[in-house]
């Protein structure tokens, strides 16, 4: 029973950090009506520079970091990608009233990384201090492309049938995947950190921002989501059934996988957090604009309003359980 005490206390006192509050704030804001308004290219400004802001630390910090170390949590990230489509593909395409490429263009968004949820578990776990190496946040494109080029085989298979041959453009989709807005900021912030030296504009100008940013990013991410249920109401139920659970039972097998790589290799429990995070994560950069291009046939509503209304606050408040987890099971 003081177990359960704890853990609850644990899961409380993290949901109060200020990150948290300002997508709380977000939703209220709009649930009362309120005209706030960033505008869009305020909020894609914001998102460029936390992602160069995140990849130019991964970079720095891969430039000392074994790649023996690095290799288990890369294959892991990988691997819960392509798992986590999989999964939502079975799942949401045995229901009868799930169009084939909705469920699947669902799937890859779920199985993709959300940069606002990745931004915000950093800033949570730094301000709890529990330890993460350095170069956790590089998983991302490891978890993310994976994700979403299943997602587009998974659904010109459908289209086509099993006779389809969709590994003939899987050069051409690899290519279209890092080209994205998101994936090319991020890869250019880890090349940046790792092959130049960006210490003085990262220190100075990166770092001091990045909290106030993520508060803004926040404050939007509450508000759209808020404003997305009025058209998930408007198609399946099961969608909003699948964006309530999915995270929980993504990030589950996230913590699970780190778990074990902790046990086998010492994996930090801050790593441990970062990888159940960014499995419970659905995309709100990267994968949007992909799905769009690649699978024309999916209804956005659908996978955008499911990832976005649901998903995303769900991973963004569950980042204080696996917090808690860690702190209870990996902490020696």
């Amino acid at each position: 029973m003081s177990t359960v005490v704890e853990f609850l206390g644990l899961f409380i006192t993290q949901l109060q950090k200020p990150t948290l509050a300002f997508l709380l704030g977000g939703m209220l804001l709009a649930a009362l009506g309120s005209r706030l308004e960033i505008p869009d290219p305020i909020y894609q400004f914001i998102v460029l520079l936390l992602l160069l802001k995140i990849g130019m630390g991964a970079g720095l910090a891969l430039r000392a970091a074994d790649p023996v170390e690095l290799l288990l949590p890369a294959l892991a990230a990988m691997g819960l990608g392509l798992v986590i489509v999989l999964i939502g593909r079975i799942t949401l395409c045995l229901i009868p009233s799930v169009q084939k490429e909705d469920g699947i263009a669902t799937a890859g968004l779920f199985g993709a990384v959300s940069v606002s949820t990745l931004a915000a578990a950093m800033v949570i776990v730094e301000e709890d201090g529990i330890a993460y190496e350095a170069w956790a946040p590089a998983l991302y494109p490891f978890m993310d492309i994976p994700a979403l080029l299943a997602a587009i085989v998974l659904a010109k298979m459908a289209r086509r049938g099993k006779g389809s041959r969709p590994r003939t453009r899987l050069r051409s989709l690899i290519l279209d995947s890092l080209r994205g807005s998101a994936l090319s900021a991020l890869l250019l912030g880890i090349a940046l950190g790792l092959l130049t030296r960006p210490d003085p504009v990262f220190e100075s100008f990166y770092e001091p921002l990045f909290r106030g940013l993520l508060s803004l990013l926040m404050l939007v991410m509450g508000m759209e989501a808020y404003a997305r249920l009025a058209e998930l109401r408007r198609v399946a139920h099961v969608y909003a059934a699948y964006g309530l659970l999915a995270p929980l039972l993504h990030g589950t097998l996230g913590f699970s996988l780190g778990w074990a790589i902790h046990l086998a290799t010492g994996f930090s429990p801050g790593g441990v957090v970062m990888l159940a995070v960014m499995a419970a994560s659905s995309s709100d950069v990267s994968g949007p604009p992909t799905l769009r291009v690649a699978i024309p046939s999916a209804n956005p509503a659908v996978y955008i309003g499911t990832s976005t209304s649901v998903g995303t606050p769900v991973a963004l408040l569950s980042i204080p359980l696996w917090m808690t987890l860690a702190e209870l099971l990996l902490q020696p």
